[in-house]
């Protein structure tokens, strides 16, 4: 019972026999490697390859792995059941039962159990090999004799009379022993090869490996960072929305305490003129004048014209609310809109780590000290221009010689920063950045081709490129834009060169430890370059 669920279990699931050579799937289901290649070559030019157990779907043709521990097991299976039809190789002598072959002669045509074997010849024309069920595949199919010689010309195998009077005669030839030693040879120098491309392949990995943890850690970072510059951002713009709301409310709220105001202005008013009707009305004139007296609304003591002038007082009251109803009347737009503007700035200004929050920016100004004599600097320090020679004094800045270069006025020590530049006047330029100790005289100070300079160049007609240390990688495209961004990180160690075209497209970063300050640097023969943008802090 337990030996047929074995059998069930080491079944093909597309030939239901026990499984020949098998191989698996990344599904994990195995098959004999004949039937599974027969399965996806029926599969080629459809939609995919699918699995034939599972159906999971693959959209290029899927490696075949060989199942070594299965195929041990299916043989160890085999070889404990001599009934089934799939046994191996039989002895040929053993006719009663089917007996398994040790051995099979190539000379006999025979395969031989142990007990057979021990009668046969030993004479060295018997050649004994594994046991096979084809041994004329040993044998020449013109002579039928053993073949026992490789020829190196013709790239085959050859029997003896092959090389004394057949078609291989006079050719170069080896026995199989030597021919297979040379190829083992061969091989074991491909190993060799294989195993060193794979020690150098596992160390690129490891390095990228070491290379995307600390890009994490740096992403992380920088995603901690912008998402607490964002956080805080939102707040404070919650803040202001509610300043400038309570201010525009405010606003509103002036109506009814200006309301409120004449209201009880309006109340005592009344109160007044019905204590003065009341007054007029009395026909008793002592009454009349001793209520007078009281002075409790008007003060009036002292006639018709005390009263006139109190009346004209209480009208020159009203005509004052009036005046700053009126003015209550008319929103501050002004004052919002100032509020307003000056929080955004304090906003933009203020919030500390942001990323391309401008802070401090500083133009950069080319420093005409530096200029070689074949280069002229515009009276605003922005634009390099090439020139006829003109004299000017020789100092340790200045780049001598047909050089045409200049650099920055201001250096860079530390932070993020970035400048443009329009190369539009050009046709042959370099721009980039360098440490202040560059020689100044001779080839090796132009720009990148030194190990103290960094730069983006174009040359010969629409060729651009990188270079550092007199090393030159081509960009493969052409830059789509006269105008061009140099970003420094000076912390993480990098120059970063873009083209300001629509997206902006990365074009190279180069990665150092900076052991100096970097000052920004232009070259060019022919034509002029200009500064079109200040450097930013970002």
């Amino acid at each position: 019972m337990a030996s047929a669920d074995l059998s069930e279990e080491l079944k093909c699931p597309v030939c239901l026999a026990i499984y020949t050579d098998p191989v698996n799937l990344r599904c994990g289901h195995n098959f004999c490697r004949v039937c599974i290649e027969r399965v996806l070559d029926s599969q080629e030019g459809s939609a995919g390859y699918s699995c034939p157990e599972c159906r999971e779907k693959y959209e290029e043709r899927p490696g075949l792995h060989r199942n070594i521990a299965l195929r041990n097991i299916a043989e160890r299976f085999l070889s404990t059941q001599p009934d089934e039809e799939v046994v191996g190789v039989h002895c040929t002598y053993c006719v009663d039962s089917p007996v398994p072959a040790v051995k099979s002669c190539l000379l006999c045509d025979a395969s031989m159990c142990d007990k057979h074997l021990k009668f046969h010849s030993k004479a060295p024309k018997h050649v004994l090999c594994a046991p096979t069920t084809s041994p004329e595949t040993r044998k020449c199919s013109v002579h039928k004799e053993l073949l026992q010689y490789y020829c190196t010309e013709d790239t085959s195998f050859v029997c003896v009379s092959c090389t004394l009077a057949g078609e291989h005669q006079g050719h170069q030839v080896e026995t199989l022993q030597e021919a297979s030693e040379k190829k083992k040879e061969k091989l074991r120098n491909d190993l060799q090869t294989l195993m060193a491309e794979t020690e150098e392949a596992e160390k690129r990995v490891q390095s990228l490996e070491e290379l995307r943890r600390k890009a994490q850690v740096k992403t992380d970072g920088e995603t901690k960072r912008v998402t607490t510059l964002f956080r805080d951002l939102r707040r404070q713009l919650e803040e202001l929305e509610k300043r400038v709301l309570s201010d525009i409310t405010w606003q509103v709220q002036c109506y009814d305490d200006i309301i409120r105001q004449l209201e009880i202005k309006i109340e005592d008013l009344s109160r007044k003129m019905c204590y003065i009707e009341e007054l007029c009305n009395m026909t008793d004139p002592l009454t009349v004048l001793q209520e007078s007296d009281t002075g409790d609304l008007c003060d009036i003591q002292e006639g018709e014209d005390d009263i006139d002038s109190d009346t004209a007082d209480l009208c020159d009251t009203e005509n004052r609310h009036d005046e700053q109803l009126h003015d209550g009347c008319d929103l501050d737009v002004a004052g919002i809109s100032h509020t307003l503007h000056t929080g955004l700035a304090d906003i933009m200004f203020g919030v500390t780590g942001g990323i391309y929050i401008y802070i401090q920016p500083a133009d950069i100004l080319l420093d005409v000290n530096t200029a070689s004599n074949d280069m002229t600097i515009s009276d605003d320090r922005k634009t390099a221009s090439w020139s006829l020679w003109r004299k000017c004094p020789e100092t340790p800045e200045r780049f001598l010689g047909y050089i045409s270069q200049v650099l920055s006025s201001r250096s860079f020590s530390s932070g993020r920063h970035y400048w443009e530049v329009d190369v539009g006047g050009s046709v042959w330029w370099r721009v980039g950045m360098c440490y202040p100790s560059i020689a100044r005289r001779g080839r090796e100070s132009v720009i990148g081709d030194n190990n103290k300079s960094w730069g983006l160049c174009r040359e010969r007609g629409n060729q651009y490129s990188v270079r550092h240390d007199s090393k030159e990688i081509q960009l493969p495209d052409g830059i789509p834009s006269d105008r061009v961004r140099i970003y420094l990180d000076y912390e993480a160690g990098q120059i970063s060169f873009y083209a300001l075209c629509d997206p902006i497209r990365h074009l190279r970063t180069f990665t150092a430890t900076f052991t100096e300050p970097l000052h920004a640097m232009l070259h060019l023969w022919g034509g002029c370059i200009t500064i079109s943008g200040k450097s930013q802090l970002v």
